[in-house]
Parts: C-alpha cells; sequence; structure tokens
C-alpha cells in the first residue's frame, strides 16, 4: 500500500442554502415566518416591510417644514432621479427588486385589499382583566387578618393555580414562608379554610372534593337535599362521577328521586373556581387560504393580509453603486440574499396556493354537503397531483389554515384513510365519525346503542367497519359508551 491519487466521477445531491431556506419558511406557520422575518430584516438594512417604508414616508412629510415646502420638494426630487438613475444601472447588472412583494397582481388570487390596512394601527384601549391572585388580594386587605395572617394568606394565593387550587399542598407553602415565621402546618390549614370563602367560594382546595363540599356548606342548611348532597361528595363521588344512580340510592338508603335531586345540586356547583377569572388571552386563528362559492364551483385565494410584504429598501439599493471595497461587496451580498428571500417567500405563496386548490378540489363534496361527504385523501394523492415530494405537502399543511362557509379548518383536517364500502368505493374516517354522531344523536336515550348495533348501523348503509373500529371512533369523539350514556339519561 502506497499514498496515490484517485480521480472518481459520482452524483450527489446536494440543498443549496437558497433551498434549505425554502424548505424552512415553508414549514413555518404565520406567527412563526412573521417572528423570522423580523429577526432576518434586523440584520440585513436592503431588507424592509411595507408598513416600515410607510411609516418612515409618512414621519419624513411631517417633519418638513412648510416654508421650505417647495425647496424640500426640489432637492428630493433631484436626489431621488441620482438615485433611481444609480439604482436603474445597478438594476441592469443584477436586477434590483422596486417594490415590496404584492400577490394581488400575480396569479394567486385575491381576498382582500391589502393596502387598507389602516384599521390595524388602532390598538385596543381595554384595561388589562383582573387575575385571580389580584381579586384575591383585594379582599384580603379588607378581611380582618393580623400581620402574621396575612402573610400565609398571601403565600396561598400565590401558591393557587389557575383553577384555584393548591396542587402542591400545604408543605409546599410551609416551604415558602420565612423560616423565622414559625408556622405549623395547621395553622396554615385555618388560614386556608378562612380563604376558602372568599369569592369565588372554594379556591384553596386541596382537591375536588374539599372545593365541592366548601361550596355546599355555604347552601342555607334548609336546602332541599343539601345533607344528601354532602354524604355523597365526602364517601360516593366516584359513583356520582359514574352517575349510577341506583347504586347510590342503595349505598346511602335514599330514595332514588332524592339521590338525582341531589345530584343535580352537586352539578350546579364550580368543579374550577378560578377559571372564571383566567386572564388567559383568546388566540384566534387567522386563516392562510380562502374557499368561496363562485357559482358552479368553489375558487381559492390566498388571505393577503396574512402574506408578509417585504421587499428591498430603494435608498440602500441605490448606494450599492457609489460604496467601494468591502463595504460594496458586503452590500451586494446582502442584496443577494434579500433576492433569494423574496424569492423564497414568492415559492411558498404559490406552493400553498397549489396544495390548497387540490385539496378544495378533492373535497369539493365536504364544502357542499359537510363532514359526512368527506372522502378518503392522504398526502401522496396530492402530492402527485401537483408534483411535490410528500414530505412537502406534510410542510405546507402544518399549521395553515383554510377558511371556508363550514368554518376554518387546517389543512390536515382534510386528510383521512379510507374504510371500504360495499360498492367497492372507500368512505374517510371523518365521514364515518360525522355519521356515527348523527346516529347517536338520534339513539333513544333510554335504549342507546352499542358499538355492535352502531357497527350494524353502519354496515346497513354500505360501510363496512368493525366493532372497535366504531369503539375507537366513538372515543376519538369523545363519547361515552352505551352504558355510560343510559345512566346519563
Amino acid at each position: 500500500m502506497k499514498p496515490a491519487l484517485q480521480f472518481r466521477l459520482h452524483q450527489q445531491l446536494t440543498l443549496t442554502p437558497q433551498l434549505q431556506q425554502a424548505i424552512r419558511l415553508l414549514q413555518l406557520s404565520q406567527l412563526e415566518l412573521e417572528a423570522e422575518l423580523r429577526q432576518i430584516a434586523e440584520s440585513n438594512p436592503l431588507l424592509e416591510f411595507a408598513e416600515d417604508s410607510e411609516d418612515a414616508a409618512v414621519a419624513e412629510d411631517d417633519e418638513a417644514a412648510p416654508d421650505y415646502a417647495a425647496s424640500a420638494s426640489s432637492t428630493a426630487s433631484s436626489s431621488s432621479e441620482s438615485e433611481g438613475d444609480e439604482a436603474a444601472d445597478w438594476a441592469d447588472g443584477g436586477g434590483v427588486a422596486e417594490s415590496p412583494i404584492d400577490f394581488s397582481s400575480s396569479s394567486l388570487g385575491n381576498s382582500s385589499s391589502a393596502g387598507s390596512r389602516g384599521d390595524e394601527e388602532f390598538e385596543p384601549q381595554n384595561a388589562a382583566p383582573e387575575t385571580l391572585q389580584q381579586h384575591l388580594l383585594w379582599q384580603l386587605n379588607l378581611a380582618s387578618f393580623n400581620s402574621r395572617q396575612h402573610l400565609i394568606a398571601t403565600v396561598l394565593i400565590d401558591s393557587l393555580n389557575a383553577d384555584g387550587y393548591l396542587t402542591e399542598g400545604l408543605e409546599a407553602v410551609l416551604a415558602a414562608l420565612p423560616t423565622d415565621l414559625r408556622a405549623s402546618i395547621g395553622e396554615i390549614d385555618a388560614v386556608r379554610r378562612q380563604l376558602q370563602g372568599f369569592d369565588p367560594a372554594g379556591v384553596g382546595s386541596l382537591d375536588l372534593r374539599d372545593c365541592l363540599r366548601v361550596q355546599l356548606q355555604q347552601f342555607d342548611p334548609a336546602t332541599p337535599q343539601r345533607e344528601l348532597a354532602l354524604r355523597m361528595v365526602d364517601g360516593e363521588l366516584e359513583l356520582l362521577a359514574r352517575n349510577d344512580i341506583a347504586r347510590l340510592a342503595r349505598r346511602l338508603h335514599a330514595s332514588e328521586d332524592d339521590v338525582a335531586a341531589a345530584a343535580v345540586l352537586i352539578r350546579s356547583l364550580d368543579p374550577r373556581p378560578g377559571a372564571a377569572l383566567d386572564a388567559t388571552p383568546v388566540e384566534y386563528v387567522a386563516p392562510d387560504v380562502y374557499a368561496l362559492r363562485d357559482g358552479s364551483r368553489w375558487r381559492v385565494s390566498l388571505n393577503l393580509d396574512a402574506q408578509p410584504r417585504l421587499g428591498l429598501n430603494q435608498h440602500y439599493c441605490g448606494l450599492i453603486a457609489r460604496a467601494r471595497g468591502e463595504d460594496a461587496s458586503w452590500m451586494r451580498g446582502q442584496l443577494q440574499e434579500a433576492r433569494w428571500l423574496i424569492k423564497s417567500l414568492e415559492s411558498r405563496a404559490e406552493t400553498l396556493l397549489k396544495v390548497a386548490e387540490a385539496i378544495v378540489r378533492r373535497q369539493s363534496a365536504f364544502l357542499d354537503y359537510g363532514p359526512e361527504a368527506m372522502h378518503p385523501l392522504v398526502l401522496r394523492e396530492v402530492a402527485e397531483e401537483v408534483g411535490m415530494h410528500e414530505s412537502t405537502i406534510s410542510r405546507v399543511t402544518t399549521r395553515k389554515y383554510l377558511h371556508t362557509p363550514r368554518g376554518t379548518f387546517e389543512l390536515k383536517y382534510f386528510f383521512s384513510s379510507g374504510v371500504s364500502t360495499e360498492d367497492g368505493g372507500s368512505a374517510s374516517a371523518t365521514a364515518i365519525q360525522a355519521m356515527l354522531r348523527k346516529l347517536i344523536d338520534a339513539e333513544d336515550t333510554r335504549k342507546p346503542l352499542s358499538d355492535q348495533a352502531l357497527a350494524e348501523e353502519l354496515q346497513r348503509k354500505g360501510i363496512q367497519v368493525a366493532r372497535r373500529t366504531v369503539a375507537k371512533y366513538r372515543e376519538g369523539l369523545r363519547i361515552p359508551s352505551s352504558s355510560e350514556r343510559q345512566r346519563a339519561s
């Protein structure tokens, strides 16, 4: 063996940086894409958002003095002409984009005016909602607690979870108190019991049984079935959860009517007293694509308000021709990266629209008639139709939403496996679940349909499905079994 030089010829598939960036942008959701682009724009001066450039133009107009309007106008005109010529010279050599991305002029469709963004300038002026801790601390300041009890109650309030429970127990509260206080578990529990009388009733409870008991004790002792309800909460909470009225009546030596009335009283209580004051803001989903009926067909268009309006900063583009040395090389590199990014965004929008159009074509029956008309669909079928790989379809349909007259759905919702039918076709799992829900909603509540009976009903409709498959779909819909539905009725 000895060192030697050898020539080998082979082919290798390599992802270019541009392709890697396009794939990364493709799988991002709206919020993630916005954050990603903001971060990139901060490091690349040649990139800017359309609203940022509009705000800068308005600010420059506001700063201009009225007396010098004419001279400023002429100066700006000559400056813009010189910079425009330089930008045009550079564009001839490399092609500088003239304006931010505007999909309305392309074949990507239009759902709303992308320029009407004035309403977004107004921010809500509502006061911040009151949290559970703030609500309890306000009551604590009005209570007749001494300084020692006040400190313990403050730590207790800080230890509550969003539902108002002390999930970590009293030992964690004791560990959080100052060591020089020398409090005991009994003293902490006494303060906790006083805290349970605050509004909402039941906060500071250790478990569900404790929470329901406190709320029942606040009822007038003359309230019918109050004592029976307390006995049920203390010893028969599991049977109550299963709504087994007959066994509860035998265990408590009471009539079924009294037990049913006590169960109604317990169900009127709040098992999560702190949830009513949950200050977590509601997050709404903005659709990426719209599907609207246009005569006899469905038309698909992008939500232009959800598309990033990213473009090139014309001022910096005009400076490239005057730059020299390392500055010119750096700015040309930034310009090339900006072009790649804008092209990747255009490709992302085109791919998203193309995939959404393919899904709508395949699932037009769902849009016309509802979930029972959903067809089986897998990623491979859409990938073959649009000429892309299955992994690309998976990235496009993840956390991207389609707005339809029947609601807003994630694109992945329209994919489901199929079950064979008698005529040789297939029915999607979504359609079968919709049929199951319809059968259960129409059943006799005194004699609910078992899983086997539901399977037989589906077989009469031509859908070959086993009992265990029905049970799996029923559990996926969070529908109780027939015995539990009968007891609940």
